[in-house]
């Protein structure tokens, strides 16, 4: 079996995008930073996204069944340590930015570079984590151009080879 920190150090070098993942519905709104998303087909178009299932906030996905994969641009990395820091409300998380509502009813965040405003279709649990298969009804792009990856456990901006960043 492989050492777990082996096995993080090593995930450090795989380079993923970061977005805020937001819910609202009946058991309230919940977000929290991820860049564990990725795509699962495009017929249906549905994504996953993976969440520890001790956060306090898993529960609340479930329940409310509603998703926002909203992904940020390349200047958001204080957006993100607030959707991260379990420090901060709910109410001081989502104060940070602009939001709206989509189909599905989940906050949308208005800034963000793109949205994918989903309904939970399914979810499996593997180990630590619970894994939200997302059937994308509505999707919004903002026309940025500059997003926002973690890498080797820090924040880089990505833009277009041509452009500076």
């Amino acid at each position: 079996m492989v050492d777990v920190s082996t096995f993080r150090n090593a995930m450090a070098m795989l380079g993923g995008a970061v977005s805020v993942i937001t819910t609202d519905g009946e058991a309230g709104r919940f977000g929290f930073t991820a860049s564990a998303v990725c795509s699962v087909t495009d017929s249906p178009p549905t994504l996953l996204v993976c969440m520890n299932r001790s956060s306090h906030s898993n529960e609340h996905f479930k329940r409310n069944g509603a998703i926002c994969i909203n992904i940020l641009c390349g200047n958001h990395h204080e957006l993100s340590g607030a959707f991260a820091n379990r420090a901060l409300t709910m109410d001081e998380r989502f104060a940070v930015t602009d939001w709206t509502t989509l189909q599905s009813g989940a906050p949308v965040m208005l800034e963000a570079l793109a949205n994918f405003d989903c309904r939970i279709a399914q979810v499996h649990e593997v180990g630590s984590h619970s894994i939200f298969y997302c059937e994308v009804q509505t999707i919004r792009q903002s026309g940025a151009d500059e997003g926002l990856v973690y890498f080797n456990r820090a924040y880089h901006r990505l833009c277009e080879a041509s452009k500076a960043c």
